[in-house]
């Protein structure tokens, strides 16, 4: 279980501040774990303490069930690969994912096996032999991955490595990734804002909030049960819509069965004649996106309540409608935001 990792009441405090706030997980070994959360919930930090680039104030940290809470980073064999691609570019491709084993003193055909390998992984073997600045942002991040590989490392730690490309480049790099975990069978845990990788890339995601853990699960545990309103919200896209109930007032049909809040997502809700669904509403405006549409209405005390429906479906603005959901996608949450089961 050398790629195990745990961490145990982990926090991190900068003088009087306090940004993580006692963490307890477990990520098994070849596990992909996803931290996500808004800026500042601690991710970034949280993932540089398990790398050994911040130091953990309390806590223990354990990698492959040994101690290392207080080891550097050259010690824990992880490797982390940034969001900035921090290339040679004096060096040709090989060498820059040569250089730490060139550096540690490792045998030329050693090196040279190594880089090969992760050449082909990566299908960077047309290009060993070019700079990096002939090579395109997409073919730069996989040259800053082949170089963590020849590492052999326990566990890869991703900081953001796609927030600089261009959004088809993303979507190539987050299938060549999920690709290279299948391939090395190693942990990695991979940190972003970007909730879409985060669902298609992760056995299990973390979600973070102000230092804290909100929800642990695998993306569809998080999506059909989310523990509190936080990560209803945060996960998924548009954003679940979530209705007061005692503001609603009568505007609301439905047996709230004590929750101070409910919560339907988009793309559960239904188009029904006005009076006959959960609520009533006067279509505001109409986001035409090809396949999908997004029909925003405004339902009064409600508020403005987001259907998704599908691109064909043309609603014109101003056409009163009801809004119905089945039963089992109405989510419910208490006061204090927690899940009603």
């Amino acid at each position: 279980m050398m790629g195990a990792i745990t961490l145990e009441g982990v926090e991190k405090w900068y003088g009087d501040l306090q940004v993580i706030k006692g963490i307890d997980l477990a990520i098994e070994e070849e596990e992909f774990v996803v931290f996500v959360g808004p800026s500042g919930c601690g991710k970034s930090t949280l993932l540089r303490m398990i790398g050994g680039l911040e130091e953990i104030s309390y806590g223990r940290l354990l990698i492959g069930g040994r101690d290392m809470t207080a080891d550097p980073p050259s010690k824990r064999g992880l490797t982390m690969v940034f969001q900035s691609y921090a290339l040679y570019p004096h060096m040709s491709v090989g060498d820059n994912m040569g250089f730490s084993l060139k550096t540690a003193g490792a045998p030329k055909a050693e090196i040279d096996a190594k880089v090969a390998e992760a050449a082909r992984v990566l299908k960077l073997e047309p290009y060993l032999d070019r700079r990096p600045k002939a090579l395109s942002g997409g073919q730069r991040q996989r040259v800053a991955i082949g170089r963590s590989i020849v590492r052999d490392p326990t566990a890869f730690l991703f900081d953001e490595p796609l927030s600089n490309l261009d959004a088809a480049l993303r979507v190539e790099m987050r299938y060549e990734i999920a690709k290279l975990h299948k391939a090395l069978r190693r942990t990695m845990i991979y940190v972003t804002h970007d909730q879409v990788e985060a669902m298609t890339l992760a056995d299990r995601i973390v979600v973070l909030d102000f230092g804290r853990i909100a929800q642990v699960g695998t993306p569809r545990e998080l999506y059909e049960r989310p523990a509190n309103l936080f990560v209803a919200q945060f996960i998924g896209s548009p954003r679940m819509n979530v209705a007061e109930v005692a503001a609603a007032g009568d505007a609301l049909r439905l047996d709230a069965d004590g929750a101070a809040s409910i919560g339907v997502r988009p793309e559960h809700l239904q188009i029904v004649a006005p009076g006959e669904g959960l609520f009533d509403g006067t279509v505001d405006v109409t986001e035409y996106l090809g396949a999908d549409a997004y029909v925003i209405a405004d339902c009064g005390p409600l508020g403005r309540i987001t259907l998704r429906t599908g691109g064909d479906d043309a609603i014109a603005e101003g056409t009163r409608i009801g809004l119905a959901a089945p039963p089992e996608r109405i989510h419910r949450f208490d006061a204090q935001g927690q899940a009603i089961r």
